[in-house]
Order: structure tokens, then sequence, then C-alpha cells
């Protein structure tokens, strides 16, 4: 059974003639013949009676009675489908890092849930590796983080850039320099990103090309974690500038220059190449890409 023979016995039933029937809708007298032989055939009964004029017998009323129901339901399949185009809405799952959850993501989300409020994002925080994995292994539907990789089942775009700063209290002695070099780090407690992060592997591949052999003196696993270390001066950090920009603000924290961090490294948007992208990632994925990078940037 099809939706076509449906829509075939509805019409004979109206029309009460199988070449009236085709004429509406453009077959040819045997094909609206065959279609009604078809279904009878399938359900094992007589639906119409074929004398002049063409009737419906009662198990055919009761079979059109049940197909203009389910013709409904078509259309009305059809117009939540049209209407997802007109107004998105579903659910996505968005893996992020700490800091980009906690720094860029309210920014972005704000504007896109007033816009978009039949869309609900469920967000998970991990490093930027496992994003990767996430997104491929089809554990979340988006990703936000740094674009480390090239992965022939992923797509990425570049969001905005990003890098990696030298942070101290205030009151840690290396804040008052205005400018520093590497050998500074020899001797200064550093609290690091754990090994599986961006960060961390930026900054162990600094240290060893100059030839520093860092005293970490404690590895967390969020940038977050790291700067209440840094505030109350437990240590030096390397993490994420936009990841601090609010403390750079308010005078909690300060970056000590250091001209062999000053690399660019690009954070932007994950995703499975090839799957189905629902209407709710679709326009989430247009809006991220649309944004200005000044969008993402806190300016210090």
């Amino acid at each position: 059974m099809n939706i076509s023979q449906l829509e075939t016995l509805i019409t004979i039933s109206k029309t009460m003639s199988f070449r009236k029937a085709g004429e509406l809708l453009n077959l040819t007298q045997p094909a609206v013949s065959a279609q009604i032989k078809s279904l009878e055939e399938e359900f094992k009964t007589v639906l119409v009676d074929r004398s002049q004029p063409v009737t419906l017998t009662d198990r055919g009323q009761v079979f059109v009675d049940h197909a203009e129901q389910i013709l409904g339901i078509v259309d009305e399949l059809k117009q939540r489908l049209s209407d997802l185009d007109q107004t998105p809405q579903g659910h996505i799952q968005l893996g992020t890092t700490t800091s980009i959850a906690i720094q860029i993501l309210p920014r972005v989300l704000s504007y896109f849930q007033d816009q978009f409020p039949h869309i609900k994002t469920t967000i998970q925080s991990m490093a930027s590796s496992q994003i990767y994995h996430s997104v491929e292994n089809g554990l979340i539907d988006i990703g936000i983080g740094y674009l480390i990789e090239r992965n022939p089942n992923l797509s990425t775009s570049v969001l905005y850039y990003d890098t990696f700063e030298l942070v101290v209290s205030p009151q840690h002695p290396l804040a008052k320099l205005s400018t520093a070099n590497m050998d500074v780090l020899a001797g200064t407690p550093l609290i690091l990103l754990t090994r599986d992060t961006v960060g961390r592997r930026f900054a162990d591949e600094v240290m060893k090309k100059h030839g520093v052999d860092p005293q970490v003196v404690m590895e967390l696993s969020s940038s977050e974690e790291i700067k209440r270390m840094v505030e109350i001066n437990l240590g030096a950090a390397i993490i994420s500038k936009q990841s601090v920009a609010t403390e750079l603000r308010n005078g909690t924290l300060q970056i000590v220059p250091l001209s062999e961090l000053e690399v660019s490294h690009p954070v932007g948007v994950i995703y499975k190449s090839g799957r189905y992208v629902s209407s709710a990632m679709r326009q989430f994925l247009s809006d991220l890409k649309g944004m200005p990078e000044t969008q993402f940037i806190s300016s210090e």
C-alpha cells in the first residue's frame, strides 16, 4: 500500500468514475484500475463495485474513511516538517571546554535562545581532544573547541583565535616585570592544565623547545580551577587569554608578556561530516558561523 493508491481510491469515491479519477490524478484509466486491484489483493477484499456508476462497497467505505485519516496525518507531517524550516526546534547536544562554556557560550546562547526558544541545548564540558572523539562517535551533535587536528570524518569552521599567556597574581614577583623571557619559568612554581589539554601540550612544547625544566606544583583539569589558585598566589599559570578576560578587567590576575607564547590558536565549531543535520543544528551552526569574531572575544 502506498499514498498514491489511497489518493486514487478517495478520488474514485468522489467522482464515481475510474476515467474521471484518472483525469484528476493525471493517470491513465488502466493505471487507476491497477492501483485499486493492487489494494484489493493486498487486503483480500473488494473495495469498489465496478458497475455503473462506480460505487464503494461497504468495505470500501470503511477503507476510505481510514484512508482519509491517514492522508490527513501525512498532510500534518508535511506541514510540521515545513514548519521546522520556519521555526527551528529540537535538541542540541553541545560539547565544549569549561572555559568556553563559561566565558563564551553565555553571550552566544543568550542571543540564540531569545531568537529560537523551541530549541533546547544541553552542554557537556570536556577537553578539546575529547570533543573530537565525542563528535565523531555521535555522543554530541556539535563541539566548540581548539581546532587541533584534521579528521576526514569531521567538518570544522574557525570562530575566533586565542592565545595562551603566562598569568600571575598581582602579588607575584613576576607581576613587576613589563616583559620576560623563558628563563623566568625555570624557577617559578607553575600551575598547569592536565596533559590531555591543548594548553598543556602547547606549554610543554614551548618549554621543551627552550630547554626549560618546569617546576609543576599542581595540575588541574580546567582553567577555572587554575585561575582560583593563581589568584591566591599559589603559582603562575599558562592558560587561555580569553579565559582570564574577566580577571584581567577586575585586576585579580595579570599577564606577564612572553614573546615565545605569542602563537594564535584557532577555536571553532566541530561537527560530523555527512550526518543528518536537524533544523535546530542547522540554525545553530548558521548563527555561529555568521557571528563576527568580536562576539566571542572579550575586551580587557
